[in-house]
This record gives C-alpha cells, sequence and structure tokens, in this order.
C-alpha cells in the first residue's frame, strides 16, 4: 500500500510529499529494509532509528528529529504497528466444522454450532464444547467439563473434569486446567492426599501460554477472571484467583489460595508464598519472592520482595558497604 494509506489506517500523519512512498511490508527497526514500515516508541532504540534501512518509521507526536526514513507521526507506535501487522500478516489458517474421524466423543457430549474437534481428540461423558470452538489434536476435554463460544484449544491441551472456560479464550499446546491441587498432610509416618474436589473457572478473554497449568481448588475454585494474559510455563495452584486483566510473565509460580488482584503484573519468574494478597494495579519485578501481602499500586523488588523505593536505598548501600568495611578496619587498626 501507499505510506499515506497506511498512515489512515493507524489515524497517524505524514508529510504530503511521501504519501505516495510504497510500504511492502513491516519490520523491526534492526531487520527493516528498504520498503517497509518499522516504529520507535522507546528512547533506547534511538540509536537503531538513526541506522534503520526501513523506508518509513511510525514515531509520536512530537517526534523532531530528521530521519532518511519518512516518519508517520501517531498517538502510540507500538499499537499502530500492530495494526498494520494484521494488515500484512499471511493469512490465518481456519479449520473445518465438524468432528475428525479419528477424534472420540462420547455420546452424551454436546459439540456446538461450526465447533472443530481434530484429530485424536478425546471429548469426554457430559462435556460440553461451544459454538465455533476449535479442540486441537491430541487434546483432552474431561468429564463435565463446559468450554465456550470461540475458543482456541491448541493440539495437547488437558482440561480435566467439570472445568468451566468461558467465551472467545485460548489455550496454546501444553496446558493443563484442572490438574488436582498440591495437598497433602503428614499422618501416621506418611504423605496423605487430601481430596481435591472443587474446580477451576476460566472467565472470558482469557489467554494462557504454553505447558502452563492451573490446579483446581480443595474445595469451591480456583479462578481466572476476565482478560487474564497468562505466559508459558506459569504454575497456578488451587484455590488461587487472578484479577481481570492482570499479566503473568514466564515461569512465575503462585502457592495456594493466594488472591491476586486486577491488572497487577507478575514479572517472569516471580515466585509468591501461599494465603496472601497483592493489591489492584501491583507491579512486581522479575525473579522476586512475595512473602507477604502487597498493597495496590505498589512497586516490588528482589528476594523478598521490597518497595522499589526501599530497595533503591538498600542496594546503594550494599554497593558501598566495602567503603564502610575498610573504613571500620582502619579505625581498629589505629586503636
Amino acid at each position: 500500500m501507499r505510506l499515506g494509506e497506511a498512515a489512515e489506517r493507524v489515524g497517524g500523519w505524514v508529510n504530503p510529499e511521501n504519501y505516495e512512498k510504497p510500504v511492502l511490508g513491516v519490520a523491526s527497526l534492526e531487520d527493516a529494509e528498504e520498503g517497509h514500515i518499522a516504529f520507535y516508541g522507546n528512547p533506547k532504540y534511538l540509536k537503531a532509528l538513526r541506522r534503520t534501512k526501513a523506508s518509513a518509521v511510525l514515531v509520536p507526536h512530537g517526534f523532531a528529529e530528521e530521519l532518511p526514513a519518512a516518519r508517520v507521526w501517531v498517538e502510540n507506535p507500538a499499537a499502530a504497528f500492530a495494526t498494520l501487522l494484521e494488515v500484512f500478516a499471511p493469512p490465518s489458517f481456519g479449520f473445518e466444522p465438524g468432528i475428525h474421524s479419528t477424534a472420540v466423543v462420547a455420546r452424551d457430549a454436546s459439540i456446538g454450532e461450526g465447533a472443530s474437534i481434530q484429530a485424536f481428540a478425546v471429548i469426554e461423558s457430559g462435556a460440553r464444547i461451544g459454538a465455533r470452538t476449535v479442540v486441537g489434536p491430541h487434546s483432552c476435554i474431561g468429564h463435565q467439563a463446559s468450554l465456550g463460544g470461540d475458543r482456541r484449544i491448541h493440539p495437547h491441551v488437558t482440561v480435566r473434569e467439570r472445568s468451566k472456560i468461558g467465551n472467545r479464550v485460548i489455550l496454546h499446546p501444553g496446558v493443563v486446567i484442572g490438574s488436582d491441587g498440591f495437598g497433602f498432610e503428614f499422618r501416621d509416618g506418611r504423605q496423605q492426599k487430601i481430596p481435591q474436589t472443587g474446580i477451576v473457572q476460566i472467565d472470558d478473554e482469557v489467554e494462557i501460554g504454553a505447558n502452563s497449568t492451573v490446579d483446581r481448588a480443595r474445595f469451591g475454585r480456583t479462578w481466572i477472571q476476565e482478560g487474564v494474559k497468562i505466559d508459558n510455563l506459569v504454575q497456578i495452584a488451587h484455590n488461587v484467583t487472578i484479577g481481570r486483566h492482570s499479566v503473568l510473565c514466564a515461569q512465575v509460580g503462585i502457592s495456594g489460595s493466594v488472591r491476586v488482584g486486577s491488572f497487577v503484573t507478575l514479572a517472569g519468574k516471580v515466585g509468591v508464598n501461599g494465603h496472601i494478597e497483592i493489591g489492584d494495579g501491583a507491579i512486581v519485578a522479575a525473579m522476586a519472592g512475595i512473602t507477604k501481602s502487597v498493597a495496590p499500586r505498589e512497586v516490588l523488588v528482589g528476594l523478598p520482595a521490597k518497595p522499589m523505593r526501599e530497595y533503591k536505598a538498600n542496594y546503594v548501600q550494599l554497593r558501598n558497604i566495602h567503603k564502610l568495611y575498610a573504613r571500620v578496619k582502619t579505625l581498629e587498626e589505629k586503636q
């Protein structure tokens, strides 16, 4: 398309002399070649911006530096770039409605209109599959599990019995929903299993990354609320609640009975102790360990996690501890 057309699609503005410039595709600043459009939204990529071979770059309003590439001013360069990605992306693969000949579907299972049950999938007794939902190869939907409409279940997903999953949910390969919570008591000289009789409830618009697990509740429910986004290799234990539109990055581990508020961000490898609460809007930095409840909108760093301001003060002191040691040693030698 022409650059002017691309600018119109994303609500941007381009100098009229660049309107007819052709746009052949999208790429990062580093990988772009002539004909590509890239985006600049973070000052740490300024050097890459100055070196880019892209024909055009999406930049924020107010960006005034002259560039070899044509500038397209937009409100949010990253969001505008995402829009153009969809325009230039290859067409998505479709799935024929119906049940593959190798799939095993219980007689009393309910399959919604336009659903696609793919090769070697298993749909057990009493399960309900919503309209236009795709159940990928080798996936298993357990007894009396309920899946909403317009869902995408990728290959090798397990949704165990009585789990309840809403509409427009995406489960990536290897996800396990509703496995038993890790509950044992030491009695009579051995570990004895505590029955896990609850369910998992996943609300609308949730996406869960590859090989992540959500355990069923000991009683009641483990609850993933609307719009939550979960990365790969995340472990969510029994009776945990994750509030609306929170984000859990890769390798987060959450112990049992934790309540995570809405709009919370847990960065990679965060560990959360059991039976605590993380308030709405909190942000926890990568590899932090949460040992006690977190106030709303708090920003935490470290192990054990501390508020950002406290962590920074302690960090500066620790970096200078060798100076303190040297001073103390000198004073001791003078005595």
